[in-house]
């Protein structure tokens, strides 16, 4: 008989981001043999490489950090109602650190493949530095934005000045003053950077294809008497979040929007654009994300604030949406955006109108006119949601990659487990809880939903994990229900996979990739698969059993327990 080659490690985790070291922190508690790669020099995904001027939360800080120690609540004082980026990066050190996680971690590990080896069901990674690890499970916790996408102009690596993606903003200082400066988009990074160099440059020019909608962040420090009243309101504050749709704070306007006056909806959008956070999107009504008419009203309310906040008309006609209205995809928070757009050093070119030709040596052409420049940044988004997993070579069963399985768009089982890919996790994968919600909040159901499992696993003796087929194709069919009663379906951003920097993200091929019902929604039906003894997820024991049974078998057949 041959002998099974055990595993290194029980569980690998690809992350050092917010998912990644919670993750970690949970399977240290239970005892697993464990470990934490990442491409990054150092723990914060996210918060370690997003370093531009103006990169902070749009989540409430206190709703963003992790819900797990009051311990760690009752020290953690957050200075700002939405903190930056280097705040947020000391907050996730801090955490590793008070808990000595780091000694599980690996950084400057990028993981180049991994392949599932059937006959030990277990996963063989190949590392850049030429090691193979080995372990029982694979948990994604990659970032959902953590691939970056540059645009793809003629002669980009041709300009003699200095040029980077705003994911790569070099972590030493960079000298703005005196510079001319082109930043070549205007989505959520762009919003938060513009406004915080457009006062440190000597000439500030923004190329813009399609303009956002954003509304103000209207941000504020903490005082240690907020923050002491913060604290003794968390459990409440972490139950609130746990019954909103979107994990915030925000709850949405119970009354219907045909139900009150046009005096009333006023007064209500008044009051929300002008306090902190996402109530202007997430405390409205329900009606702006289903219905055409509500939301037109509403985009033309926003419209209007955007015309009252920018001196010049045509600027002001440019920076406000015509292919889509206000909140149908995630609305990005701003600090005195169009505000920026009235400085003298501030210009805006439409791309739409002069589309950009090359990047040429000392700037950029468009149709219209020659530019240059002595730094050029590109906010061009990411790749988003599935970008990670495609910088692997993920295979599967029978030697099947992860990418052609969700090139046509991903396809998952309550956004954790893929088909044919056993013993592969992901908190916070696509379809799952997480990318349509407070992102810590999200990730934190996960990972507790992952760990629970696993612990279940072990207990049980149980070796391999493997959604099963219709389990996969109900969850992903819920999905797709679910994105045709909202109106983000029209819209092209990354809730449906469009990105004209990708190859096949192009617009008119919808890629599914959010669970639209909310949390408490999600938290019930995982609740529930795993309260069904995993139903939808085939466990076996036996290494030498090789085939699996469809759904409805027996529930117990040669050390293979089959989930109906």
């Amino acid at each position: 008989m041959t002998t099974k080659r055990e595993p290194r490690y029980d569980v690998i985790i690809i992350g050092a981001g917010v998912a990644g070291i919670y993750q970690i922190k949970r399977l240290a508690d239970l005892g697993m043999k464990a470990t934490v790669l990442d491409a990054g020099g150092d723990l914060g995904g996210t918060w370690y490489n997003n370093r531009y001027p103006g990169s902070r939360f749009d989540s409430e800080s206190y709703t963003y950090g992790y819900s797990f120690s009051k311990e760690l609540l009752n020290e953690w004082h957050w200075k700002e109602r939405f903190s930056d980026q280097s705040e947020n990066l000391r907050y996730l050190n801090y955490v590793a650190d008070k808990f000595d996680l780091r000694k599980y971690m690996q950084f400057n590990c990028q993981v180049e493949a991994a392949d599932f080896d059937e006959a030990n069901d277990l996963w063989r990674l190949k590392i850049d530095d030429g090691r193979e690890l080995t372990c029982r499970f694979v948990i994604m916790a990659l970032g959902l934005l953590s691939t970056p996408t540059r645009p793809r102009y003629e002669g980009m690596d041709a300009f003699k000045g200095r040029s980077f993606h705003t994911f790569h903003w070099p972590h030493e200082p960079v000298e703005l003053a005196g510079k001319k400066i082109a930043v070549i988009g205007t989505g959520a990074t762009a919003i938060q950077l513009i406004p915080e160099i457009a006062n440190k440059v000597k000439e500030l020019t923004v190329f813009q294809r399609r303009p956002n909608w954003s509304a103000p962040l209207n941000n504020s420090p903490i005082s240690s008497k907020e923050m002491a009243d913060i604290r003794s309101r968390y459990d409440e504050i972490f139950a609130t979040c746990a019954s909103t749709p979107g994990g915030f704070e925000h709850e949405p306007d119970r009354r219907g929007f045909y139900e009150v006056s046009r005096q009333e909806r006023v007064a209500l959008w008044d009051r929300l654009y002008d306090e902190p956070g996402f109530g202007i999107w997430l405390q409205n009504f329900r009606e702006i994300f289903t219905d055409e008419e509500p939301n037109a009203e509403l985009s033309k309310y926003i419209a209007e604030r955007i015309r009252q906040r920018v001196n010049d008309p045509v600027t002001a006609e440019k920076l406000i949406p015509r292919d889509h209205g206000f909140g149908v995809q995630r609305v990005p928070l701003e600090s005195y955006y169009f505000e920026a757009y009235n400085r003298d050093n501030v210009r805006l070119v439409d791309i739409s109108e002069a589309p950009i030709e090359e990047i040429t040596e000392s700037g950029l052409r468009t149709a219209k006119h020659d530019y240059d420049f002595d730094i050029i940044v590109y906010a061009t988004g990411f790749d988003a949601v599935t970008g990670a997993f495609d910088g692997i070579d993920i295979r599967g069963i029978g030697g099947k990659t992860l990418r052609d399985k969700w090139n046509d768009g991903p396809s998952t089982f309550i956004g954790m487990f893929v088909h044919g890919f056993p013993n592969l996790l992901m908190p916070a994968g696509p379809q799952s809880g997480s990318a349509s919600t407070n992102y810590p909040r999200g990730i934190e159901i996960g990972v507790n939903w992952c760990t629970d499992f696993l612990e279940y696993m072990w207990e049980h003796g149980y070796v391999r994990a493997n959604a099963t087929l219709e389990a996969e194709e109900r969850w992903t069919k819920l999905v797709t229900k679910m994105y045709s009663k909202m109106l983000m379906r029209k819209a092209k951003g990354w809730f449906t996979g469009y990105n004209s920097n990708v190859d096949g993200h192009e617009h008119g091929k919808t890629r599914y990739f959010v669970y639209n019902g909310g949390t408490p929604k999600y938290v019930a039906t995982i609740s529930e698969v795993a309260a069904k003894g995993y139903e939808g997820v085939v466990l076996r024991s036996d290494p030498s059993v090789t085939s699996e049974f469809p759904v409805d078998i027996l529930d117990s057949v040669d050390g293979v327990r089959v989930s109906k």
